[in-house]
């Protein structure tokens, strides 16, 4: 059953528009399905029996005027001019075209009818053949005066177009399917531009949305446009609330370095000062972790000349070494991407002597990838690496120089926060570590 299941889930389409022109076909097809079986059914069977029968008639009392005359010339004359005002042709005695066995075409419906009629109303019938492109019946009989050979028109025993109910009703029913698709597309749309508004609001960006549609979709619309007014005050008050703090705390920080700095300098006040530069350190990555650049629009980068400039600023050791892709602009926050990527290298160079930068432009993401010939990260602290204030190792102790357990954090928020994600892996090329900064286009 699991099978079964996991094989329609294959096979039945994925997008909204695909299943509801599904939904909305496949009722119609089987409607089209029954009702087409129940026409043809009633309509070759049913009337061309009843049709059938009738000729039948004509042609039993013909024949039964036939084995009342006393001789074939007899029989001739009197049954002859019956046959004409019948619309009968008859043939005494029977030609050399006259059947000897039972004729009709595998996919002609009516015509096996016909013949079933016939043999059934007229014992005498011998074969009937209804394969003539004429549509003329051709039958032959055997009486007491020999056998006996009638051609009928086949219009008398079943419709001459039944195909055109058929034609119609497919034409029908493809312009009633077209003109709902139509609706239901313009119902669909609306939900379309939710999602999409969404999507963007989760790669950073705050497009114009306004609700449409159904009074459903009309309803997430505007849940979600107070959901991303509620998130976008959020943020706004923490960073003004953050603002205030770096100002409240670089103040007396400042106070201690004019402090230190008017005493006489000797060992004991260089370690305070250095504690005091330490502080400002750390109170700037506290910062940046939870502003993470949040209020900054974003805007079409050129992310290749972004990358050249950080690897300019880095020194010696970081290069860019490649770009693949067609490199376009594209749409992210240029200040939130350059501290993800300056933490990045910040970090390699902390335990390498060579880091390369490369980019990738991909149909739906752009890949920015940092590498080193440094140790690296072993894989399964990897993910813990990605949490914030996390050190590994004592190499990373903040009063060895090290960093804060930051550094990682913060570039994984803006990867997140432009709908993409940070990987850590091992580099191929250098050995060290590689962070691939995705980020959704």
């Amino acid at each position: 059953m699991s099978r079964v299941m996991s094989i329609l889930q294959r096979i039945f389409p994925r997008s909204l528009y695909a299943r509801a022109a599904l939904i909305l076909i496949a009722p119609v097809v089987a409607i089209q399905l029954v009702v087409s079986t129940a026409f043809i059914q009633r309509h070759y069977e049913g009337v061309t029996r009843q049709m059938t029968q009738g000729v039948a008639i004509d042609l039993g009392f013909l024949l039964s005027e036939i084995e009342a005359s006393p001789s074939l010339d007899a029989a001739r004359a009197r049954v002859v001019g019956l046959a004409e005002a019948l619309a009968v042709t008859l043939t005494l005695p029977a030609g050399p075209d006259a059947p000897l066995q039972d004729r009709w075409l595998a996919f002609d419906l009516s015509g096996r009818v016909i013949i079933e009629t016939l043999h059934t109303q007229l014992p005498g019938l011998v074969a009937a053949d209804v394969t003539d492109p004429e549509r003329v019946v051709n039958l032959r009989f055997e009486t007491s005066k020999g056998p006996v050979q009638a051609q009928l028109s086949r219009r008398r025993m079943s419709a001459t177009n039944p195909h055109q109910l058929l034609v119609l009703m497919l034409f029908t029913s493809l312009l009633m399917t077209v003109i709902a698709y139509m609706f239901l597309r313009n119902q669909l749309r609306p939900i379309t531009k939710l999602a999409k508004a969404a999507e963007d609001f989760g790669k950073g960006r705050s497009v114009s949305y306004r609700p449409r549609g159904a009074l459903e979709v009309r309803a997430a619309g505007r849940a979600f446009l107070d959901m991303r007014a509620r998130i976008d005050r959020q943020i706004e008050q923490r960073t003004l609330m953050l603002s205030g703090v770096s100002h409240d705390l670089r103040t007396p920080l400042t106070r201690l370095q004019l402090g230190l700095a008017m005493l006489p300098q000797d060992a004991e006040v260089a370690a305070l000062q250095a504690d005091v530069t330490e502080m400002e350190r750390m109170v700037d990555e506290f910062l940046a972790f939870v502003r993470g650049d949040a209020m900054e629009g974003s805007e079409a980068t050129d992310v290749v000349a972004l990358i050249e400039g950080i690897a300019a600023r880095s020194g010696t050791g970081v290069h860019v070494a490649g770009v693949t892709g067609v490199a376009e602009p594209v749409q992210v926050r240029p200040q939130a991407i350059a501290r993800a990527v300056e933490n990045l290298v910040s970090n390699a160079r902390r335990f390498a002597d060579r880091v390369d930068l490369r980019l990738e432009f991909q149909d739906r993401s752009l890949h920015i990838i940092v590498e080193d010939n440094g140790p690296g990260i072993p894989e399964v602290q990897r993910e813990e690496a990605l949490r914030p204030f996390t050190r590994l190792g004592q190499s990373r102790d903040p009063n060895r120089g090290g960093g804060v357990g930051l550094g990682l954090s913060i570039a994984s928020d803006i990867a997140l926060s432009h709908g993409g994600a940070l990987r850590l892996s091992q580099s191929e090329q250098l050995g060290g570590l590689r962070a691939d900064i995705v980020i959704a286009r």
